[in-house]
């Protein structure tokens, strides 16, 4: 694997995965946009190493944003091949072993896999090369990336947070935003559903400090680790030697009894105090595509700062998907695929996650199904296993079909009986979805498309060409009508309330569709397929929006919701994207970044959607 993030680096440039910007640019919505623009362009573009940050640090973004840059930062050629070794060893380690000879099998099996345990080394490590401490601890030293005009201040978005539980002194890494407040102090922006927090309820209880250190950079695997849904007390660096076929080496940090990889970038070292006031953070343009709002999270004091020599600072950005965290997401899939079949369902086949549902929105389930009902058991059962619990649309197939043809998942759907073959739950929700009026729990809703035949008869359906307005529904779009059964509406301009979609359908003798998505007016003409699918998963909660009409039909209200009205939330957050300042800055200044042919800045589609100056409306 890599000795450290330049490696990494080296490799992304010689295999034409990389573009340098030497020219001078702000930290400050400038490298966002610039970013935002490569990572939406086909095939996620490339990396992006910004020299000249205003810092004595280089800035890298993207370079994880792509199918084949996150299967060269686990270094594999393909990300299947992680999940053949995963499937290889869970099948060695499981099978029944009859005779002393097959036990004795095992031996080299255990060797390779004690070979994968962290190992704590004596001394420093590279990421301690340059040491500062007392006035020297100074985190506007760090280009950390102030990304989005509605955003509280720069964030640090690529943390690998390293925690200990008080009690048992397990480790673990987490990846939590952290908003710079002054020169040392930042949030701590753990979910109260994450391990980071828990270790911190722990500390609460026994009136400690908690020590916290941080560290950004070395090999990429690193990173990954700290976003993957590990079990809880399971090492997140055992993961990471499992990737990288080779222990990852741990040296001390200087304050405190926490390890770090050695050959990492960036540490800060501090601690988080349970007995101090939190604080307001936020607000944050965020990986849904929407702001998530102020709220108060605890502090991070930061004692002591470490860094190699020609350290870079790795960067992500998060907005409107696709982002680089949805190729990351693409690698858990395939990783944690075979863990799920093992301890969750053995009928699962496949799962797949796509980009626009912002990893936990939207879910697709290949299942070997073999007799009635099984959906509801795997999708009950998924609900209750680890991060699946935010899951919040499902959808569930025979494992004959190919699930990640969107045209033969249209085809089960309109073929779909939406009185029977609809599966209702509540529960738990990430922290994040805005949609729900409670934080955290909300409804959901999955598709049981197994034993239906997509090419069987299907009933047919009588759409006019044109549609007059009626009951606040001012147009509607059929693309999807034949396809899938799904009609498109738009409400009226003003953003009505209260819209009467029957009375919509009957007046233009609307008949035979399933569903009908229910959107804002100023999402007509402008988002494509993509955004409307992302918008109906991230606006929508199941069991306030999804209804069933008179006339059978399943709607989904995709609206913004008007905050504090009925059982909307009392908040409700803006759409994230570039000022027109920052766009018209980056067109102006693009043939200077030597970046090639000039990609549009994909904010302008979103601008109609805007609902406010404020990160909220």
């Amino acid at each position: 694997m890599y000795a450290g993030l330049q490696q990494y680096i080296d490799r992304l440039e010689r295999e034409g995965e990389l573009v340098r910007v030497k020219a001078p640019v702000s930290t400050r919505f400038e490298i966002a946009e610039i970013t935002d623009r490569m990572v939406k362009s086909e095939g996620g573009g490339k990396a992006i190493l910004f020299e000249n940050t205003g810092t004595e640090f280089p800035v890298i973004t993207n370079m994880m944003g792509s199918k084949r840059r996150i299967a060269m930062a686990l270094g594999v050629e393909r990300l299947d091949d992680i999940a053949e070794r995963i499937n290889s060893l869970l099948g060695e380690a499981l099978s029944p072993k009859g005779s002393l000879w097959e036990k004795m099998r095992m031996l080299p099996l255990l060797a390779d896999v004690a070979k994968w345990f962290p190992k704590s080394v004596e001394g420093r490590g590279a990421c301690q090369e340059v040491v500062l401490k007392g006035d020297d601890v100074d985190l506007e030293r760090l280009p950390m990336l102030h990304s989005w005009e509605s955003d509280g201040g720069a964030f640090v978005t690529l943390p690998m947070v390293n925690t200990l539980d008080p009690e048992t002194g397990v480790r673990n890494v987490g990846m939590y935003r952290m908003q710079r407040f002054d020169k040392r102090t930042t949030g701590m922006h753990w979910h109260i559903h994450k391990t980071g927090a828990r270790h911190y309820d722990g500390y609460k209880r026994l009136g400690r400090r908690m020590p916290v250190v941080v560290a950004l950079g070395g090999d990429p695997v690193y990173t990954y680790a700290a976003t993957a849904p590990m079990p809880d007390n399971m090492d997140e660096y055992l993961l990471a030697g499992f990737l990288r076929q080779k222990p990852v080496r741990l040296v001390k940090a200087l304050t405190c009894d926490i390890r770090v990889p050695e050959d990492c970038d960036i540490v800060l070292e501090g601690y988080v105090d349970p007995q101090e006031e939190k604080a307001i953070e936020g607000d944050f343009g965020d990986h849904t595509g929407f702001y998530s709002l102020k709220d108060l999270y605890p502090r991070f004091h930061v004692t002591c700062i470490t860094h190699r020599r020609g350290a870079i600072y790795p960067a992500t950005v998060v907005g409107v998907p696709p982002q680089e965290d949805a190729y990351i997401a693409e690698a858990t899939e395939r990783i944690f695929l075979a863990p799920i079949r093992l301890a969750v369902q053995p009928e699962v086949r496949d799962l797949w996650m796509p980009i626009e549902g912002t990893a936990h929105n939207l879910a697709v389930i290949a299942v070997e199904s073999r007799y009635v009902g099984q959906a509801h058991k795997v999708a009950q059962s998924m609900w209750g296993a680890g991060q699946m619990m935010f899951n919040k649309y499902m959808i569930v197939a025979s494992a004959e079909h190919n699930i990640r043809d969107f045209a033969m998942l249209g085809r089960l759907l309109r073929r779909a009986d939406v009185e029977r073959q609809v599966i209702r739950a509540e529960g738990i929700l990430d922290v994040l979805d805005h949609a729900t009026a409670t934080c955290g729990f909300g409804g959901k809703l999955a598709f049981d498309l197994t034993g239906i035949d997509p090419y069987s008869e299907v009933e047919p359906i009588a759409v006019p060409r044109t549609a007059e307005p009626k009951g606040g529904v001012a147009l509607f779009d059929t693309r999807f009508v034949e396809s899938c059964g799904l009609l498109l509406l738009f409400a009226d301009k003003e953003r009505p309330i209260e819209v009467d979609v029957e009375a919509y359908l009957e007046h233009n003798n609307i008949r035979g569709v399933k569903y009908v998505a229910l959107f804002d007016y100023q999402a007509a003409g402008v988002m494509t397929p993509n955004d409307l699918l992302w918008l109906a998963m991230a606006n929508s909660d199941p069991r306030r929006d999804v209804v069933r009409l008179k006339g059978g039909e399943l709607l989904l209200d995709a609206r913004s919701k008007h905050p504090g009205v009925g059982a909307n939330p009392r908040r409700f957050p803006n759409v994230v994207m570039s000022s027109t300042e920052a766009i018209r800055l980056v067109d102006e200044r693009w043939e200077e970044y030597g970046l090639g042919e000039r990609i549009e800045s994909p904010s302008r589609r979103y601008r109609k959607l805007w609902l406010s100056p404020r990160a909220e409306w």
